[in-house]
């Protein structure tokens, strides 16, 4: 709770001012009384008189107004009002701004300048609020710590999946790389052999045609000769025959005169030499 000093009762501090001013602090409370904290604080302002008592009011006007630090600044020259109740409202400024530990240590100070209820009932919500504070906070470290390692594992699983992954594909690569090579390997055997293939057979080709042309060569002498050598043959064979026939024909005659006893003079068939005929030889 805000500790005010009612700003009608301070008037008595301005009774030495002129009339204006006097109508100036009236118009002053009003605008306090009705809630009218910035118009109030504008009024306050306009004052010539620079006493505590105008700072405490202008820092309570400043206060209302949810103007924190103004009305800290207000409070700090309002030195000379009850100290208990300056400490308090310094309190609960620090306490709107939410810089508890400060709260704490206004309050504590104004509790041991003199007991009050509602700056112990404000010292003890400040501690409860820097208590939640500080567990808040405490969870919150312990989420972003959860929070962190699940980021870290995640980011672990990743980087092991990447390199998992990427392992695979040097594996990928690598095998592709060696079915290549495998089958470059085999096309160049394949080749290799249909080269050598294309070579041999073109080696057989021209040993073929050399021995063809050779062949042509020798086969037109031989082919001469043999032709000789067959209508000699034929010849042969046809007067080995024929001599054959003769000589069947002449045993016949031969054994057919034995048995008749007839002397006979035979001449070869089929010679033109004749058996010389001697003069001197007689028939039997």
């Amino acid at each position: 709770m805000m500790k005010l000093l009612v700003i009608i009762a301070s008037m008595a501090v301005f009774l030495h001012a002129g009339i204006t001013d006097f109508k100036t602090i009236e118009k002053a409370t009003k605008a306090y009384e009705e809630k009218a904290y910035t118009k109030s604080v504008s009024l306050l302002k306009s004052l010539d008189a620079k006493s505590p008592q105008k700072q405490y009011d202008l820092g309570n006007a400043l206060y209302k107004s949810k103007n924190y630090d103004a009305a800290l600044e207000a409070y700090e020259k309002a030195e000379g009002i009850d100290e208990a109740t300056r400490l308090h409202n310094i309190g609960n400024s620090h306490f709107q701004k939410q810089e508890l530990d400060k709260a704490i240590e206004a309050y504590e100070k104004a509790l041991k300048l003199k007991e009050d209820k509602d700056t112990k009932f404000n010292l003890e919500l400040a501690k409860k609020q820097k208590q939640k504070k500080e567990e808040e906070k405490k969870k919150q470290e312990q989420k972003d710590k959860k929070d962190q390692k699940k980021k870290d594992d995640k980011k672990k699983d990743q980087d092991k999946k990447n390199k998992d992954d990427k392992n695979k594909d040097d594996k990928k690569q690598n095998k592709d790389k060696k079915d290549q090579k495998k089958k470059d390997d085999k096309k160049n055997k394949d080749d290799k052999k249909k080269s050598d293939k294309k070579k041999d057979d073109k080696k057989k080709d021209g040993k073929k045609d050399k021995e063809k042309s050779d062949s042509k060569k020798e086969k037109k002498p031989k082919d001469k000769k043999g032709d000789k050598e067959g209508s000699q043959s034929k010849e042969q064979k046809k007067k080995s025959k024929e001599e054959k026939l003769k000589e069947q024909e002449l045993k016949r005659l031969m054994k057919k005169m034995q048995k008749g006893k007839t002397p006979t003079m035979m001449y070869q068939m089929g010679n033109n030499q004749k058996v010389r005929k001697d003069d001197d030889v007689k028939p039997w």
